[in-house]
């Protein structure tokens, strides 16, 4: 993997945020994810002001990976990119936001799921892919099976992932890392719970770290 997929990859999880008050939140959990041990995150175009989410973060944490999550459109990785996002995730495989990232050079991690998805992943030199929504689509036993015909993808499964099975899917050597937003659900951005997310991060990079070191014993 390169450098930028590495990183995240090392990181294990990538935290899922959906702001409803992003001027209030942004810096204070920007500062939470750092001192929690997870330095990245996914802000979701779901809710309006990603983009100052985005803006806001970086400047309080410039070493976080901060990127843009549900991106549906080439308007909108043109404001993720101008408030400083660093990767692009979009829910399903688009050709042409995976083009016009590329043309941006930024990385772009498409939801794929289907053999069809992976073979278009492959003609664009992707390494990374999103497997969303990773549960409801067939979760690890699934990822698996992708794998043989297409082993050269690493995988980032997102949607469903909770501290229950987060082990499980970080087990497999072919996840890349695992995106949820159960680190920070919207009671506990909305009621700046900070400690809960810092002491939810920390568990969650223990998770990590004890299921690469079973692997790495392979």
């Amino acid at each position: 993997m390169n450098a930028h997929n590495q990183a995240i990859s090392n990181i294990g999880v990538v935290p899922v945020i959906q702001f409803n008050h992003p001027e209030r939140d942004s810096a204070p959990l920007a500062k939470a994810l750092c001192e929690g041990d997870v330095p990245v995150a996914e802000v979701t175009f779901r809710a309006a002001g990603a983009p100052c989410a985005i803006k806001m973060m970086k400047e309080t944490c410039p070493d976080m990976i901060v990127g843009a999550g549900t991106v549906t459109t080439t308007a909108q990785i043109d404001e993720a990119i101008e408030a400083g996002a660093q990767f692009i995730v979009t829910p399903g495989f688009d050709p042409e936001l995976v083009t016009y990232s590329q043309q941006k050079n930024i990385a772009i991690y498409p939801g794929c799921t289907t053999p069809t998805d992976y073979h278009q992943a492959l003609k664009f030199g992707l390494e990374v892919l999103k497997f969303f929504p990773a549960e409801q689509s067939g979760g690890l036993a699934k990822i698996k099976s992708m794998s043989a015909p297409f082993p050269m993808f690493r995988i980032m499964p997102t949607g469903g992932i909770s501290l229950k099975n987060l082990r499980d899917y970080l087990s497999s050597p072919i996840v890349a890392a695992c995106g949820g937003s159960y680190m920070v659900t919207a009671d506990l951005l909305d009621n700046q719970k900070w400690d809960e997310i810092i002491a939810l991060c920390k568990r969650s990079r223990e998770i990590v770290k004890e299921a690469r070191a079973s692997w790495l014993k392979l």
